[in-house]
């Protein structure tokens, strides 16, 4: 029995040191300033990702390719990046003023621009971690390539396998595939993957688009092409950063823009000096919450409860949605969307403006009493703490230094759970920073017992902010979890968080020092469990109710406090 524990506890400490050497290594490849990924300075980052082997990649590290963990990438780059050789990491340049048209992931709020044939640039305006991010999906993109590369070429002059020829001109053909052409372009297909038809054929889909059914099998090609022309004619793929992006990084630029349109607009509402309470969430469930007993009366007689949120999370119902978010603008929420280029929208809500009120709560003081609550949208790892720490700074206004009244910080999110599964609440009592000793315990105003008895499962504990979600393996997860660290779930944002308003709290006083804050999450995977990762899917209707729980939760304190 100690042997094997000691044994697991090595192969967390091989996975921890391998994160390690991926984020020295990503900084140090960024103040260089380019690198070429399956060269020499990016063998490193392979290496390391390939004894980290995350869960997130599935098979990475074997030799047939992994197909739920591709997916989960593509997903998150921009459409054409597997055709592109240089790809280039950008600050805000001015390509939005071009005749570039932006290209935006479906699963990543980032602007990214073909220039031409062989060039992609990606917009980064979100930090580090956007960074590190990409550069940890493009490494596991490449390792993928070069699999498809050794399995189709036969000799160093370039011959390649019949399959290979067979896929190249079921990709070459002008007209959409018929279906004989289409199955039989996959059956050469699973042979180059090393894969079953089987398990082709039940992805496929997921990779088409609506102008492009047959992407899956150019995406493939696309890869394979690139990693041949590497391995025969030496036409290395080569990432490289920008010199204004690498001399902007770290510098706030974003962060104090955004935090200084927020800061306007109250200004000029008139609600600067109003008690105000930030939350970090999504744009819908704050509104949806307060307006939607006021704006559907009707249809929540036939789906009280929670049912009535189930219909407003999905967008086949766009009349409903409409509905709450006319009631909302006309009774007291201003939007706000992103001109900074942090992708984070935000809204204000004037509660003094609420017709009738919240439930139960007590709004019958003076309007210059009643809460001001500004939701910001989900930030990105390292974003959190650029953000936060510029949203709670004081607003200088014609000389004059004006200290937000703030009463209440929430931050609400998705996060991974390690006992439980999708849809279960975590409320922490501290945050820990991966790769480090460095601990934040707060007191959370929002406890256990005050979820509890909903139908949904509640842990508490200690977060652990990771890196990267994608980084994460079953080892390093277990580890923390049995632990004496007591973590209960990992996320991405917590800690960055906790440092701003710590920092603005207590040493910088630019809040007050009593300021309440209310950490809760809800799982979105278990990375512990196989077939639970993120690359699982997304968690659909699952997530709805916990939600607006906790939201509920949330908007019940602040109207109470």
């Amino acid at each position: 029995m100690s042997v094997f524990k000691l044994q697991g506890r090595t192969r967390a400490q091989e996975s921890s040191n391998a994160i390690e050497r991926m984020y020295i290594t990503m900084r140090h490849l960024f103040n260089r300033g380019f690198y070429k990924p399956m060269g020499v300075s990016g063998e490193t980052l392979r290496e390391a990702l390939l004894t980290l082997r995350p869960e997130i990649y599935g098979s990475v590290a074997d030799d047939k390719a992994e197909l739920a963990g591709l997916l989960y990438v593509v997903d998150r780059l921009p459409r054409g990046i597997e055709e592109c050789r240089f790809i280039n990491l950008t600050s805000d340049e001015g390509y939005g003023n071009s005749h570039f048209k932006p290209i935006v992931p479906p699963k990543r709020r980032r602007n990214c621009y073909r220039i031409d044939d062989e060039q992609m640039n990606i917009e980064i305006t979100r930090g580090r971690s956007e960074i590190y991010d990409i550069l940890t999906h493009l490494t596991f993109l490449f390792i993928e390539s070069h699999k498809i590369m050794k399995r189709v070429l036969i000799d160093e002059e370039g011959s390649v396998t019949r399959d290979w020829q067979k896929l190249e001109v079921a990709v070459k053909k002008t007209e959409e595939l018929s279906q004989i052409d289409r199955e039989v372009a996959l059956t050469h297909t699973a042979n180059i993957l090393g894969r079953t038809f089987h398990e082709i054929n039940t992805l496929y889909s997921k990779f088409s688009t609506a102008d492009d059914p047959d992407r899956f099998l150019k995406l493939i090609w696309s890869l394979g092409k690139l990693a041949i022309n590497e391995a025969v004619r030496n036409d290395k793929r080569i990432i490289t950063f920008s010199p204004v992006l690498r001399e902007r990084l770290g510098h706030h630029i974003h962060g104090e823009m955004w935090a200084n349109d927020i800061k306007a607009k109250l200004q000029e509402l008139e609600l600067l000096q109003r008690p105000i309470h930030i939350i970090s969430a999504n744009m819908h469930s704050v509104m949806n919450s307060l307006f939607t007993p006021y704006s559907l009366k009707a249809e929540l007689k036939k789906k009280p409860g929670f049912g009535i949120y189930e219909d407003l999370s999905d967008s086949a119902n766009g009349n409903l949605r409409n509905k709450v978010a006319k009631a909302a603008l006309e009774n007291g929420m201003t939007f706000l969307e992103d001109k900074s280029g942090t992708n984070i929208d935000v809204q204000i809500f004037d509660t003094a403006k609420l017709k009738e009120g919240y439930k139960t709560a007590d709004l019958s003081g003076p309007d210059s009493e009643k809460p001001v609550i500004v939701v910001m949208d989900y930030a990105f790892g390292e974003q959190a703490y650029e953000t936060m720490d510029e949203l709670l700074k004081p607003y200088i206004f014609e000389d004059q230094e004006f200290k937000l009244n703030v009463k209440s910080i929430s931050i609400m999110g998705k996060a991974g759970i390690l006992e439980g599964g999708k849809g279960d609440i975590m409320i922490p009592d501290a945050h820990l920073f991966e790769g480090t000793a460095d601990n934040y315990p707060f007191e959370n105003q929002l406890k256990m017992e005050d979820l509890e008895g909903n139908g949904i499962s509640v842990v508490d504990g200690a977060m652990i902010t990771v890196l990267g979600t994608s980084l994460q393996n079953k080892d390093i997860l277990k580890f923390f979890h049995d632990s004496t660290w007591n973590v209960c779930g990992l996320e991405m944002e917590g800690a960055h968080y906790h440092k701003a308003i710590q920092a603005a709290s207590k040493l910088r006083g630019s809040i007050s020092e009593d300021v309440q804050v209310r950490y809760a999450y809800y799982a979105s995977d278990n990375p512990l469990e196989t077939g639970s990762t993120l690359a699982s899917g997304g968690l659909g209707t699952s997530g709805v109710k916990p939600t607006y729980l906790i939201t509920e939760k949330i908007l019940e304190q602040i109207f109470n406090s």
